[in-house]
This record gives structure tokens, sequence and C-alpha cells, in this order.
């Protein structure tokens, strides 16, 4: 008799536990921030500032398109076939390491 008794007072208390600790933040997540836009009302916000791809400065929309046409016209750099080759050793020991991680390279 004493063993239903602990045990029932122990469901009571861990329901009771349970219970507190779910309402709790309840209110706190139903709503979002006061200064949060609703994505309904930036889906029609037209976008009139950009950042450089380059170096993260800001740009307004003609600079914007200026700076994509300069990238688009500049063939891309070329690296050293020493860094190449090195980049090439890197990820073939990551390939390896994947399939055998117990060689340990």
């Amino acid at each position: 008799m004493r063993k239903v008794i602990k045990f029932l007072l122990l469901i009571v208390c861990t329901s009771i536990l349970v219970e507190l600790s779910t309402s709790r933040g309840a209110l706190v997540m139903a709503l979002p921030p006061e200064q949060d836009l609703p994505e309904e009302i930036l889906r029609t916000q037209i976008i009139t500032t950009a950042r450089s791809p380059v170096d993260g400065k800001p740009l307004t929309a003609g600079e914007y398109a200026q700076l994509q046409a300069q990238l688009q016209n500049a063939p891309p750099p070329k690296l050293d076939p020493r860094i190449q080759d090195q980049v090439f050793l890197i990820r073939l020991r990551k390939t390896l390491l994947q399939l055998f991680p117990f060689l340990d390279i």
C-alpha cells in the first residue's frame, strides 16, 4: 500500500513540475518581438542599398550595378600552381580520412 501511495505522489509531483516548466515560456514564445516587421511588408519593400561583394561597404543601386558589370568583365585571378597543388592535396587527404578514419595521416 505504501508503494502505491509513493508512486502516486511521484506521478503527481512530476506532472506538476512538467506543467510548470512548459507553461512558463509559452507566453514569451507566442508572439514575435514588436520591432520585427512582418514578412508581407518586407516583401513589398524595394531594396535601394546594397553591400559590395568585394569589401562589404554600403553602395547605392547604381554603384552596385556598375561594380557587378566591372566584376563580370574582369577575368578571375589565377592562383599560383603551388597553392593549387596544396589545395588538391588537402582535399585528397580529407577524402581519404573520411574513407579510412583509422589512417590519421
